[in-house]
């Protein structure tokens, strides 16, 4: 009786033996769809989370340096050079109002092309009777001279070098100028080369 309760065991595991070895054998013939453990579609899972993530940080890293960028580009679109003018005020009078005229018209034009953010030269050219304007002994707008000499550097002054010398003359002294101003040899060829040049001229 127990040998054949032995040999029953013996023939039972067998026959479950070879029925595991039947089933995987046909899994691996149908291209081996069988049951993988879940642990490898969860590290798949991780990796494609894990790509998206790595596109959005490249996407938000490309737009910043792109919005970074965006003034320099701005900046790289205006124009290189400014449009320039240049004008011309003639003073040949010994009269205050005269002179007062010319550097209030000097102070509007610069500050109307600093308004525009355009560039802007403005000469105030002296001879004959006007060269009193910048001389430093008798100029009736000394303080203003010094005063536009910080406030508007877009103007400058010229004074003839023939006036004061027929003045040295007349005088017997020498003929001070104020040192905002420059010597010229003429003022009247001054003027007439700066029109050549194409500045605008203005007799106030």
């Amino acid at each position: 009786m127990r040998v054949f309760q032995h040999i029953a065991k013996v023939t039972i595991i067998g026959a479950a033996t070879a029925l595991l070895a039947a089933s995987y054998a046909a899994a691996e013939q149908g291209g081996g769809r069988y049951w993988t453990p879940t642990t490898t579609n969860r590290t798949a899972d991780y990796q494609h989370v894990s790509e998206k993530v790595q596109r959005v940080h490249i996407s938000r890293k490309a737009t910043t340096h792109k919005r970074e960028r965006s003034p320099l580009d701005a900046n790289a679109r205006l124009p290189s050079n400014a449009k320039s003018h240049n004008l011309i005020l003639q003073v040949n009078t010994n009269d205050p109002a005269a002179m007062n005229l010319a550097l209030n018209n000097a102070v509007n034009v610069a500050q109307y092309y600093k308004d525009l953010g355009e560039k802007v030269k403005i000469e105030v050219v002296t001879f004959g009777p006007g060269l009193h304007m910048l001389r430093d002994d008798t100029s009736p707008v000394k303080a203003r001279l010094e005063e536009m000499a910080l406030s508007t550097p877009e103007v400058s002054f010229k004074a003839c070098g023939n006036t004061q010398e027929k003045m040295h003359k007349a005088e017997n002294k020498d003929i001070p100028i104020v040192r905002q101003a420059e010597v010229v040899k003429s003022g009247v060829v001054r003027v007439m080369e700066l029109q050549e040049k194409g500045w605008s001229y203005v007799k106030p």
